[in-house]
């Protein structure tokens, strides 16, 4: 195919990238709901949620890499905290992160039924966006072995430079005893920028999952010190994009 016919191609899916990833994922949360009140089986309706997220990166032209998943052999759970660079980072990290791995959303999304029973179906956990502090009370919500990822910015960059670091996602990992692994998206606001009403380029993502950094022995006091030592791991790998 010559390059004229990739460039057209590739502007036809960016074109028809909204309908399909609302289509998709409307469609996806029906089957998952109904999954799981079927079976009662949340694991199946998690491989289900993550392989159907992994076809929806296929279908929008999305190539992702995941690099230092060696990091996390036979450990775990684990914090996640990525940085927020686009509404992307969530379907890459949903479909390509391993295990279980619960997402900490804002509470107003469970104001819509149709998305609360999806989030409810998948386990995700609701917080106040002003008082991330709340998040402790995901230990309540997460059952034995999944780990959580949570967006310390609280919300996605507006220019690509790192957020302010709230401070939810490091009380609870302190609580918890869990260890706290910084992650980066890279690509995904080139591919899908704040504004962009869903629509996706085609192109590559990569993310990459730094070293876990252990929490054992640490108290309240410590959570601006592990802020700041996730923000500095974050920021050696840290493109804007």
């Amino acid at each position: 195919m010559g390059e004229p016919q990739r460039v057209e191609r590739g502007g036809l899916r960016t074109a028809v990238s909204p309908y399909l990833f609302r289509s998709m994922l409307v469609g996806m949360g029906a089957v998952a709901v109904a999954l799981h009140r079927l079976t009662g089986n949340r694991t199946l309706t998690w491989r289900f949620a993550k392989a159907r997220a992994r076809t929806l990166a296929w279908m929008l032209g999305v190539r992702v890499q995941v690099r230092g998943l060696e990091h996390l052999a036979g450990r775990g759970p684990f914090i996640f905290t990525p940085n927020h660079q686009s509404h992307l980072d969530i379907l890459v990290l949903l479909g390509f992160l391993p295990g279980r791995t619960r997402f900490a959303a804002k509470r107003e999304l469970w104001r819509h039924p149709v998305v609360g029973a999806v989030l409810d179906t998948l386990g995700m956990i609701p917080i106040e966006r002003e008082h991330p502090e709340q998040a402790v009370e995901a230990l309540n919500r997460a059952g034995p072995g999944d780990s959580i990822v949570i967006f310390p910015e609280g919300r996605r960059s507006r220019d690509g430079r790192l957020g302010e670091f709230k401070k939810g996602a490091f009380v609870l990992a302190i609580r918890a005893g869990l260890p706290v692994v910084p992650v980066v998206c890279r690509g995904t606001r080139r591919l899908m920028p704040r504004g962009s009403r869903l629509a996706v380029t085609p192109g590559d993502v990569e993310i990459v999952v730094m070293p876990p950094i252990p929490t054992a022995g640490l108290e309240y006091a410590d959570r601006d010190a592990l802020a700041a030592r996730v923000r500095a791991a974050i920021e050696e790998q840290h493109l804007g994009w």
